[in-house]
This record gives structure tokens, C-alpha cells and sequence, in this order.
């Protein structure tokens, strides 16, 4: 098993496990090349040194990349890496057509008929090249998310065909689809695809499978033994002209059967028709001819060409030269050869269809059931058990013209069913001609019902099935019967009426906004969806309240099942934006406490001081962005401008001042001085005459006030000039 974190080489990362099948394991892996989801498909282990596996899965795998369709999943790349064969194929996103005809059966037929139309057509096309799937079956068949089908493990399926004839549970996941030609150990052809298909046709109208059983022998022989039952019988309403597309492809003679996929496309391309609903019921002809004489066979014949796949071919040549170069060497074989081969061959055709029921009837962990038909019940009990079987304890009476009454009529299972040992067995015990008392159905699956009313005798002509929608019983159980429980019945001539549920009615839809999401909850609960069926998705909105409605999937008005349907609710989570306000003149503290109130955090609030001579110190004189802005409380950024104060001084006089006084007194005010003298008579020397600006003038902080000093009462002398900063 490949470990999940591995880079495969270097490239796929593996993610997780995503299915196993007969060879191999799937995983998701993410291509860190082309950057997306892919699935890598690798050998399992107990095939790695299994040299022809390891080749047909290269040579399959390489053949499978010529298969560019929009409905078949592509193959990226084949490798190798330690040791591990491994392809990497296209991630389709969604599930299987077992699981979606598992959880929306019953399909209307129109969306039946479109999945078909994507399997032929890709299909179709793998047979123009020559290739043969060999192993069509829902499981093998994907859907996106979109509805659009894509077939996976093309020519994987020789390859398994090859290297686990030997492995029953494989075989198990194939056999309900395996032709008749394939049940006998023939080659598979195109012809044995579209029988595959015709089953998967089949289940998708029914829900099951035509043939089962507890054994892959025992499902293999039904296929060419047992005529396919009515699609009818499960759904009365489906047009002839379907059912026949469904007896057509799975007609047991290929010379009955389409021809191509192509055929049986055109035919389904027109099958829902008015004028075709109600055409007759195909009939096979193949073997509706005159009695013919068939040629003995002689040492002269050549073998039929089908025989030849029994040899192994060798491991270099492709599938069609190996058939192409058998069947010219069986017609060169020399005759004193050819009984033996002849002998072998049929002595192979016997094993694979006679032998799996001699073992299965014969071996150690398989027996069939003997007839005990009008035995009594202790003779019968004894002959079961001395089979290795179980017989139950309680018998079950059912009228019987021809039996004895008190003596066995049948057994559950029937005679000859090949079973597992200590399987436990149920006796039907004759009641003579009597009538029986009709049991209690309702609440069971229709088709139960009908199962339990055969055992009894009844036939299904006259089990009569009427549909009524109903919201408290699930689609497809019994709402009520007539005659009811209890009554007498006779099986031979009477008849029973089951009303089964159609499901509920349709509902159409409200318009949910503005509804709170728990009122919209409440509402589509009254029309009986319930909460598990409705998904909410959250988005941001600007205009609508957080927890109310916005939109809805489907929109309103649209009808939907109340039981199977989904509805998506779009619900408002509010918005991360705010409408900012002014908080010009706030202090800048009650301007962060506000902005903390609306969810801004303290590292989106950017601080800038500026003087202001008409905002006091420490409050907001602007803001950027501006008042009633919108504003992301996640990411988005605000700036405060905030007074520091005035930055305005009033001189004073300050004439008489020595040069020490004015210097100190300027640069309280933090103010610049600039000093000059000039003659006096009114002071004494270095005595302040007089400042520019002069005292009681209002001046801004920082700038330069001239100051004159004294230079005495001789004006005869030059007047020096000197700037003193502080």
C-alpha cells in the first residue's frame, strides 16, 4: 500500500485513499506541476511481480490514452517508482452510478436515457479503436457534479480478465454484468459490452440487478438460462419502447442482440417518442427458425475462431494479433492434432461451466438443496439436514391442489439452488385447497411484499400495484392493501392491490429573504422538508441585517420533493465595513474607545500631533479617512490629527533687560534672538532698547525676536549686529 504524504515520483503528492478494485488501488494525489487534483491508480501488491499483469497493465494503460473523450476519464501519465506500476488519470469529483442510482432511484426516465446516451457514445468510440471494456458496471462509471458521465478503466479490464479467473470476490463485482457468451468461457466482443450496458440500463430502471445469487456460478448461469425479467414488474409505467431497448440489448443469442453501441443509441435516441410508448414487445428471433442440421465436426474443420482464446498467447504481441495469428495457426494444424486440442478445449468448457457446479453442488463449503416436494415434515427435515442444511424451526402453509395436505410443497430456497452449508432453509407446508389469511404489508418495500405474496402463489398478474403520493410513507412502501390483514385469500384465483407510496407530492417554494434564518428553517419543515435537507450557506452584505435570508436554491417558486429534495439558504453574517463617524473634538482617548466600540483595533488607529490655535491640547482637530466614510473593521487604517496646543507667544516689554535677562526670558517663550546695538541715552550700555517684534505682540513659538542692546550715548560709532539662537 502506498503511504499517504509520498511524493510519487517527485511530482503526485497522495492525499488519501479514494478506492480499491481486482488490481489495483486508487488514491487522490495533487500534481504539483500543473497545480491540480488528479487520481493515481497503482498495482496492487500481491500482482507486482506478476510479469504478464505488470505488462498488460502498462500496455492497457498506454492503449487507454488514445481514448480522448468527453465521457471516458483521461489517462495523464503511466510510470514507475520503486517498484510500483502506476497510472495517473483525471479526478472526477462526485460518485459512482451505483451510488446515484442507489440515492435518486427512481430516475426519471428522460435523465436514464441521457446517462445512456454519454455510455454508448463513449463507448462506441473505445470500439472504434478497437477496444473492449470487458467490465462495464456502475461501479466503473462516474458522475461529475455537473450530471456528465465518464466511463474509468478501459482496457484495465483484460488485464484483470487475464490475472484473477481464480479470485471469486472479484468476480463477484463483475458477474451481474457478464454476458452470456463470457458466462461460458467465450471471448468477450463489442456485442458483450452492450450487454453490460443492457443490465445497467435494467437496474437503473428498477433499482436492482436482473440476476443474483450467493455464488458468482450461480449468477453466471442465470445469464444464459433464465429469461430477463420485466422492467415492468417493478415499475408498470415504463414505456414498451424502453423495455425492449433493455430486451434488445440483453438478448441472450448475440444475433439477436445491437450489433454496435451506435445501434443501440440510435434506438434510445427516439425511445421516449409518443408514437413509440406503446409499440409491441420485442421478440429475439435468433432462435425462432426451422429446426436445422448442423455439419458434424471432422479432422478436415477448422476450430471456430472463439475456441482459440483458451490458448495462452504470447506475452509481446497485442490482444488482436494474438486472435488473428491463433486462428491461422488452428487452420495450419495437422489432423492427426486436431481431436486432441478438440478434446482439450471441451474438456476446458466443461470444467468452467460443469465443473463450478459440481464443486459448488459437491465441494466441502457448497451444496444444493434436494426436492423434498411431498415429503412430510419430519422425512423433509431430515433429508435437508442430512445436506449439511438448517431447516427453521416454524413452517410456513400455502394451498396446494396437488399436494397433500401436511406434506411439503416447497422450500426457501428452491430446489436445486446451490447454497452454502448450514444455510437455513424454510418449508412451506400444504394447506390443501384451502385459503390462507393474508398477512399485514404495509411498511414494507413493494417489491418485498410481492416476493412474500409469490411464495404463497400468488402470480404477479394478480398482484395489482396502484401509486398514491403520500408525505408519512417513503416512496415505495405499502400505504395499505386490499383485502386487508387478516381476510382469506385464495392463492390460485384471488387478487391483492397494494397501494405503494409514490413518495410525497412536489412542494413549490416560498420567497425566504428577509426571513430570519430560523423562521425560513420553520417554514420549510411545515412543508415537510426537514433540517438535514436544507444547507446554509453564510455571505457578507452590506444592506441586510446579520442571521436574515438573502437568496435561495432553488428559487421561489420551484417545486421540489418534500423528501428528497435540497434547498440552500443564503443567510447574511453582517459586513466587516463601518460607516465611520466625526470625531473632531474628541479626546483622542474617547476617539480610540469609539473606534474600539465599532471593532477597529488600536494597531489600525495611527496618531498625528499638530498645533492648533483654536483646539485645545490632546483633542481630535480631523481624521482620514473623513467622517461617514465606509471602513473594513479588518484591514483598513484611520489617522487622528490631534492638537499638541497653541504654538502662539505674546511678547513683553522687555526694554531695561541686561543681555543675560532677555536671553533667558526669549527662550522660556522658546523663541530665536537676534541681537544688535545702537546708540542710546536712554539706557546704560548692553541695556535692551527696544525687540522687533515689540512687547505685546503675539508671535509663533520658534521664530526670531530682535533684540536691541545699548551701545551707550556715543552714536558717533558704528552699530555692530550679532544673532544669538537658543
Amino acid at each position: 500500500m502506498i503511504e499517504i504524504g509520498r511524493k510519487l515520483n517527485g511530482r503526485y503528492h497522495i492525499i488519501g485513499n479514494i478506492g480499491s478494485g481486482g488490481m489495483a488501488n486508487v488514491f487522490l494525489a495533487h500534481d504539483l506541476i500543473l497545480d491540480r487534483d488528479v487520481a493515481v491508480k497503482v498495482l496492487r501488491f500481491d500482482f507486482q511481480n506478476d510479469q504478464a499483469a505488470i505488462r498488460r497493465f502498462q500496455r492497457e494503460a498506454l492503449a487507454a490514452t488514445e481514448l480522448v473523450h468527453p465521457n471516458i476519464v483521461s489517462v495523464y501519465d503511466v510510470g514507475e517508482e520503486d517498484g510500483l506500476q502506476y497510472l495517473v488519470m483525471e479526478y472526477v469529483k462526485g460518485m459512482d452510478l451505483k451510488r446515484f442510482i442507489k440515492t435518486q432511484y427512481p430516475i426519471p426516465y428522460a435523465k436514464t436515457v441521457d446517462i445512456m446516451e454519454q455510455i454508448l457514445s463513449a463507448v462506441s468510440l473505445a470500439h472504434e479503436h478497437r477496444i473492449i471494456h470487458r467490465d462495464l458496471k456502475p461501479q466503473n462509471i462516474l458522475m461529475d457534479e455537473s450530471g456528465v458521465v465518464k466511463i474509468t478503466d478501459f482496457g484495465i479490464a483484460i488485464a484483470l480478465t487475464e490475472t484473477s479467473i481464480t479470485q471469486t470476490n472479484t468476480m463477484l463485482g463483475s458477474v451481474h454484468y457478464l454476458s452470456p457468451e463470457q458466462a461460458r468461457g467465450s471471448m468477450a466482443t463489442n456485442q458483450s459490452d452492450v450487454y453490460a450496458v443492457g443490465i445497467i440500463l435494467y437496474e437503473m430502471l428498477t433499482g436492482s440487478v436482473p440476476f443474483d445469487g450467493e455464488s458468482a456460478v450461480t449468477i453466471a448461469l442465470k445469464h444464459f438460462q433464465e429469461e430477463m425479467p420485466s422492467v415492468k414488474t417493478f415499475d408498470p409505467n415504463i414505456p414498451q419502447s424502453l423495455e425492449n431497448v433493455v430486451l434488445h440489448a440483453t438478448a441472450k443469442d448475440p444475433a439477436d442482440r445491437y450489433k454496435t453501441a451506435e445501434e443501440m443509441s440510435r434506438d434510445l435516441y427516439t425511445v421516449l417518442a409518443a408514437n413509440r410508448l406503446n409499440e409491441p414487445k420485442w421478440q429475439p428471433t435468433g432462435l425462432m427458425g426451422e429446426t436445422k442440421i448442423l455439419t458434424p465436426i471432422t479432422d478436415e474443420m477448422a476450430m471456430p475462431s472463439s475456441f482459440n482464446t483458451m490458448e495462452t498467447p504470447p506475452e509481446e504481441r497485442n490482444e488482436h494479433e494474438e486472435i488473428e495469428q491463433q486462428e491461422a495457426a488452428a487452420k495450419k494444424k495437422k489432423k492427426k492434432k486436431k481431436p486432441l486440442i478438440i478434446f482439450l478445449i471441451l474438456l476446458v468448457l466443461a470444467l468452467l461451466i460443469g465443473g463450478g457446479l459440481y464443486l459448488a453442488g459437491r465441494g466441502s463449503s457448497e451444496v444444493k438443496i434436494p426436492n423434498v416436494e411431498g415429503k412430510s415434515e419430519a422425512d423433509a427435515r431430515r433429508i435437508l439436514e442430512d445436506a449439511g442444511l438448517k431447516v427453521k424451526n416454524a413452517t410456513k402453509e400455502i394451498p396446494d391442489d396437488s399436494i397433500e395436505e401436511g406434506k411439503v410443497v416447497k422450500t426457501d430456497p428452491s430446489v436445486d439452488s446451490t447454497v452454502k452449508k448450514n444455510r437455513e432453509v424454510e418449508l412451506y407446508i400444504s394447506s390443501g385447497n384451502k385459503k390462507i389469511k393474508l398477512d399485514d404489508y404495509a411498511g414494507q418495500n413493494y417489491k418485498d411484499a410481492i416476493e412474500s405474496l409469490g411464495k404463497y402463489g400468488f402470480k404477479e398478474s394478480q398482484i395489482k400495484i396502484t401509486r398514491e403520493t403520500s408525505l408519512k410513507v417513503d416512496e415505495d412502501k405499502v400505504i395499505s392493501q386490499t383485502p386487508k390483514k387478516g381476510e382469506e385469500v385464495d392463492p390460485k384465483s384471488d387478487e391483492i392491490t397494494l397501494v405503494v407510496s409514490g413518495g410525497p407530492e412536489d412542494v413549490y417554494l416560498d420567497n425566504y429573504a428577509g426571513y430570519s434564518y430560523e423562521n425560513a428553517v420553520a417554514a420549510l419543515e411545515a412543508l415537510g422538508i426537514k433540517e438535514n435537507q436544507i444547507s446554509r450557506s453564510d455571505e457578507e452584505s452590506d444592506t441586510v441585517d446579520p442571521g436574515v435570508v438573502i437568496g435561495q436554491t432553488p428559487g421561489a417558486g420551484s417545486s421540489i420533493n418534500p423528501k428528497t429534495g435540497k434547498i440552500t439558504l443564503s443567510v447574511s453574517k453582517g459586513t466587516d465595513k463601518i460607516v465611520l463617524g466625526n470625531y473632531a473634538g474628541y479626546s483622542y482617548e474617547n476617539a480610540v474607545n469609539a473606534l474600539d466600540s465599532l471593532g477597529v483595533k488600536a494597531n489600525q488607529i495611527s496618531r498625528l500631533e499638530e498645533a492648533s490655535d483654536t483646539v485645545e491640547k490632546g483633542a481630535v482637530i480631523s481624521q482620514t479617512p473623513a467622517a461617514g466614510s465606509s471602513f473594513n473593521v479588518k484591514n483598513d487604517k484611520i489617522t487622528l490629527t490631534v492638537s499638541k496646543g497653541s504654538d502662539k507667544v505674546t511678547l513683553d516689554d522687555i526694554s531695561g533687560y541686561s543681555k543675560k535677562e532677555a536671553r533667558d526670558y526669549l527662550s522660556s517663550k522658546g523663541l530665536k534672538i537676534s541681537e544688535k546695538t545702537e546708540a542710546s541715552s536712554s539706557y546704560d550700555k548692553d541695556r535692551v532698547t527696544r525687540t522687533t517684534p515689540g512687547g505685546g505682540t503675539s508671535v509663533t513659538a520658534g521664530s526670531t525676536v530682535t533684540v536691541y542692546f545699548s551701545s551707550g550715548p556715543d552714536s558717533t560709532k558704528p552699530t555692530s549686529d550679532t544673532s544669538v539662537q537658543n
